[in-house]
């Protein structure tokens, strides 16, 4: 796959191999802040003096002469200390602009990587009540962190266990009798108006047996899970029920495997795991004195089964109420024999709403549906991940539904709408053009807006890595803003076929680019608004 930065990067370190004699620190290339510095600029000098015990002005002096003569480059200049600023010539823009065409939708794609399998297990709520807002934000966070582990070229799966055994299914299979009788629901039971329309729409006898109204009241309420989850375009490979860990006998398995493994040990009548040695807080009991098993053990069970399904990282998206869970996982991973490095554990942090939109008579609990009922997926999707997982979120619903540029998710998909408005224009009137143009040395608005557009596969990869989907929404925000700039201050449909050919291409790439970012977040890229 293509990537100009990344070649250009390349090419700069073969130039600092050679003077160097082969070390190579980090060259610090990045686009300076004042346009007048140059289209880039690396601080790699600096890093090369204490290296070679030389002036990194005498340094950056010699590099720039290597530098200076490399395909693409049309000039270097030092400044300072021993910055190195690079002014890019016309062929790099056109070269960079037909790099990205040819490889269109998979530009910045990684390549299959072969040996790998990541699950990524998200959501996860319990089947006790319909998805709140806090599931929502895990949603989006869990599917974007999926979709572009898949970008960048890691197999993924996405996996939703639910718990359907204990006390809470109990109470959740009483509380559907008492709303279907007229009563109130058990202390710690479930109080929904979800629950009420479920009791009242099941097939079953008041008198018949708890068990049927637990069992009928759960595959009830997975499917409303599902059917909200598919309207905010999350899917799953595999739910995975806590009970058939039980009924399997996984559970029992996996305490013997780690006992094997000779962690397990008897106390008080319990017999515990010795998760403190893998740096726990504590150690976790799996069997009460009585013989029944814990929420850990059934959670030990399901480690195993990820990784004995062929898992090489297991990745679980919680809530900010679980972050005792990180090394608690982690350290059950090792009671198995596991790496426990291949156990990641991601804490999203609490999401609020403000605006009038939702309504009192919602009351207190927003859900899922709720938030899409009033600002609509798209809106939902981008403000859910518009912030960095371990910050704290507030949507403001009122923006999240206007129609201008306050609004980002508005802006970014206006966009994408203008560059779809433009091409549709020049077909009408029969001047599009193939190509980048073969002469046309791009101006200011042009040259800014082809370096944003090159930026996308390291973008793309960083956001992978660092778990960070909020680095696309800030870099597909950034791109809007440079094609409305591009859009302002140039005409697109010049008379002279060169600049056409290269301005109509700047706008395919753009258009591309901000629907493949879109995607990435779950967002649509409409073509009119």
């Amino acid at each position: 796959m293509a990537d100009p930065i990344s070649d250009l990067h390349d090419a700069i370190a073969d130039a600092v191999r050679g003077l160097s004699g082969g070390e190579v620190p980090d060259l610090g290339l990045e686009r300076p802040a004042q346009a007048d510095h140059g289209d880039y600029a690396t601080s790699v000098a600096m890093r090369l003096a204490p290296v070679l015990s030389r002036p990194p002005r005498e340094i950056a002096e010699e590099l720039a002469a290597v530098v200076g003569a490399l395909p693409g480059v049309e000039a270097v200049e030092v400044a300072g200390p021993g910055f190195l600023n690079l002014r890019l010539g016309a062929d790099w823009y056109r070269a960079a602009l037909a790099a990205m065409l040819a490889d269109g939708a998979d530009f910045g794609r990684g390549a299959p990587q072969a040996g790998v399998e990541t699950l990524v297990e998200f959501v996860s709520a319990n089947p006790t009540g319909d998805l709140t807002i806090g599931s929502a934000r895990n949603a989006a966070y869990g599917d974007c962190v999926a979709r572009l582990l898949a970008f960048t070229g890691e197999p993924v799966v996405r996996e939703y266990y639910f718990n359907d055994a204990g006390n809470q299914i109990a109470l959740f299979g009483a509380s559907l009798v008492a709303r279907r009788r007229g009563e109130d629901v058990p202390e710690g039971g479930y109080p929904g108006p979800e629950v009420e329309e479920i009791a009242a729409a099941l097939p079953l006898a008041d008198d018949a047996p708890v068990e049927e109204w637990t069992r009928l009241g759960i595959e009830t309420m997975m499917a409303r899970i599902r059917a909200s989850l598919e309207r905010m375009r999350v899917s799953f490979d595999l739910w995975t029920s806590e009970q058939t860990l039980h009924a399997s006998g996984a559970v029992g398995a996996a305490i013997e495997r780690a006992r094997a493994e000779g962690h397990v040990f008897e106390q008080d009548g319990a017999t515990w795991l010795r998760t403190s040695a893998f740096g726990d807080d504590k150690d976790r009991v799996l069997l009460k004195a009585d013989g029944e098993t814990t929420y850990f053990a059934a959670d030990l069970a399901y480690i195993d089964l990820k990784f004995t399904r062929g898992a090489t990282r297991a990745i679980y998206v919680l809530g900010a109420d679980h972050h005792g869970y990180i090394q608690r996982l982690k350290a059950g991973a090792a009671c198995l024999g596991y790496d426990p490095e291949a156990v990641e554990v991601l804490i999203y942090q609490l999401v609020t709403v403000s605006g009038e939109r939702m309504g009192k008579r919602r009351g207190n609990v927003i859900t899922l549906d709720g938030l899409v009922e009033a600002i609509g997926v798209d809106a939902a999707r981008y403000f859910l991940v518009q912030r960095s997982h371990d910050q704290t979120l507030d949507i403001d619903l009122d923006l999240a539904v206007e129609e201008s540029s306050k609004n980002p998710v508005y802006y970014v998909q206006y966009a994408h709408a203008r560059c779809a408005s433009i091409l549709r224009k020049a077909a009408d009137e029969g001047r599009l053009t193939e190509g980048v143009g073969a002469a046309h040395v791009p101006e200011g608005p042009e040259a800014v807006l082809v370096r944003r557009l090159a930026e996308w596969p390291d973008i793309a990869r960083t956001a992978a890595e660092l778990r960070a989907p909020h680095r696309i929404v800030a870099w597909a925000h950034e791109l809007a803003g440079d094609f409305h700039a591009f859009h302002h201050d140039l005409y697109v449909l010049h008379e002279d076929d060169d600049v056409r050919a290269f301005r109509l291409a700047a706008v395919r790439a753009t258009a591309e680019a901000l629907a493949r970012a879109l995607d990435l977040v779950g967002v649509a890229a409409p073509d009119r608004m």
